[in-house]
């Protein structure tokens, strides 16, 4: 398109693309369009209920980001989004082709690879820090810092993939498949700090039911979403390279 110009110069048009699925609007790529602009990925949003009608490019060679929602993968019967996402995930997967999950998107991810997704018992909303397995390979870069953490479901380790990095409340954070470009998260890496007030809305009344402070979250979001941002730059970086 004449005139816009991006990423180095490039018109959007010449760009590589990368397509994120989003299930609700203000959970967003994040950090993940910035890192893909600066690397020349132009990225397009699709909406997940509408999937099956857009006849969306499951076995497309671009990257594809699965993001997060309040919905989950037993919610299939009301949202029938969720079971078009799982039977697109699973020759997807299969082929190795660039696929990066987020909370909900992992879970989606994790489920097309036949490992169970249960609830964990509770709400796990918040910043913490996570154990990294063996020095947590592509997530080596986030070290001991803090992530935001917002879910209430988890998902048992699929079948040779590798686990990356486990909490005490949630066995499971984040897996790869060892030399593909497929990697699947529980935590929101991808959430700046400028970002946390669309959180805090759009939660409102989940944060209301669970009693959690929304003062105290905002608070913890200024002190740790910084560090956690440069360490997305490097996850998300290194994943889109590797994606290329």
């Amino acid at each position: 398109m004449p005139g816009d110009w991006r990423a180095g110069g490039l018109p959007e048009a010449r760009m590589r693309r990368l397509h994120a699925i989003r299930h609700v609007a203000f959970e967003d790529l994040g950090v993940i369009a910035e890192v893909a602009r600066g690397l020349g990925f132009a990225h397009s949003y699709h909406r997940a209920p509408a999937l099956a009608a857009s006849a969306f490019p499951w076995l497309t060679p671009e990257p594809v980001v699965l993001l997060g929602g309040p919905i989950g993968v037993g919610d299939s019967e009301a949202h029938p989004c969720v079971a078009e996402s799982i039977n697109g995930l699973r020759p997807r997967l299969a082929a190795g082709l660039p696929t990066l999950g987020i909370c909900l998107g992992a879970q989606l991810m994790a489920a097309a690879l036949d490992a169970p997704v249960r609830e964990s018992g509770a709400q796990h909303i918040g910043w913490w820090p996570l154990q990294l397995v063996e020095g947590g390979g592509p997530l080596a870069a986030i070290g001991a810092q803090s992530v935001l953490h917002w879910h209430g479901d988890t998902f048992a380790l699929p079948k040779g993939a590798r686990a990356l990095a486990t909490t005490e409340a949630i066995p499971c954070q984040a897996f790869d498949l060892p030399g593909k470009p497929v990697l699947a998260l529980q935590f929101h890496l991808e959430v700046p700090a400028s970002a946390i007030e669309d959180w805090l809305i759009g939660h409102h009344g989940q944060l209301q039911r669970e009693g959690i402070d929304t003062c105290a979250l905002r608070a913890e979001t200024q002190r740790w979403a910084p560090a956690a941002e440069c360490a997305a730059r490097k996850v998300f970086g290194d994943w889109l390279r590797a994606a290329s």
